[in-house]
């Protein structure tokens, strides 16, 4: 366990990859903050790790509600007086096989309160903070997605919000400079959670056929998201990607 005494929040930390990103943090001696719907499954991660239970707190939190994010800092700032960290980690997908001229407002509209407006009060909140405190500033990490860079198949909503968070991240990055905050973006592909086992099975492909994808283990994205914020304030990974090496995204399909 490292030395430091760092705080970070790390959002749908109940499962996937948040709950995965959430274990390395609290192992590594981060004062964790764990955010999500469910408070029993944020529990079971906290459980999970094993660390005492004043180095973790669970908050229940909706990411598209301002309020439920103003309350989520306001709590985070309370326990450990800071945030060095914030993974903005929870997403949804829009049920699928939905093609584009089928999607529904209120489908399309719940993807994008959760992908792209949960990120951005996130962020607004973590900056009010980083920029208060002291010493000042902090990380954070946009959890984008392959899909940032291109398609697959009816995925329409979950593509152009997973493409609008790499717009936050460099407007972020930018504008988080005066005071010190670094953020940076994590694309990940075909991390072995539940959202994704169905690639273990076969998933539609652009030439119309259905193929069963390579995976790679979880916690190889936790080890990546961890080393991003161990990097000293000077220095940033603005995008990084992380995928299952035989994973079909590079290359024609």
């Amino acid at each position: 366990m490292s030395a430091h005494n760092k705080v970070a929040i790390i959002t749908g930390a109940g499962s996937g990859v948040g709950r995965a990103v959430a274990l390395a943090f609290l192992k590594d001696g981060y004062r964790t903050v764990l955010a999500g719907r469910r408070v029993d499954a944020l529990e079971e991660t906290i459980t999970l790790s094993g660390v005492p239970a004043a180095q973790a707190l669970a908050v229940s939190t909706d990411v598209t509600d301002q309020a439920s994010v103003q309350n989520l800092f306001a709590k985070t700032k309370q326990a450990f007086g800071r945030v060095d960290v914030l993974f903005n980690n929870a997403g949804v997908n829009a049920p699928g096989g939905i093609m584009l001229e089928d999607l529904t407002l209120a489908q399309w509209q719940a993807v994008v309160d959760t992908n792209l407006t949960g990120p951005f009060l996130c962020t607004q909140e973590a900056f009010k903070l980083m920029k208060a405190q002291e010493p000042m500033g902090g990380r954070i990490i946009n959890n984008g997605s392959i899909s940032a860079h291109a398609p697959r198949p009816n995925s329409v909503a979950y593509t152009a919000t997973k493409h609008a968070i790499t717009g936050l991240t460099k407007t972020a990055a930018l504008d988080g400079r005066k005071y010190d905050i670094a953020v940076g973006q994590v694309d990940i592909g075909n991390a072995l959670t539940e959202m994704a086992r169905k690639m273990t099975t076969g998933v539609p492909q652009a030439d119309g056929t259905n193929k069963i994808e390579a995976v790679m283990d979880v916690d190889n994205v936790a080890t990546t998201v961890l080393h991003m914020a161990s990097l000293p304030p000077e220095a940033n990974v603005l995008f990084v990607t992380v995928m299952a090496t035989k994973a079909p995204f590079v290359g024609r399909g």
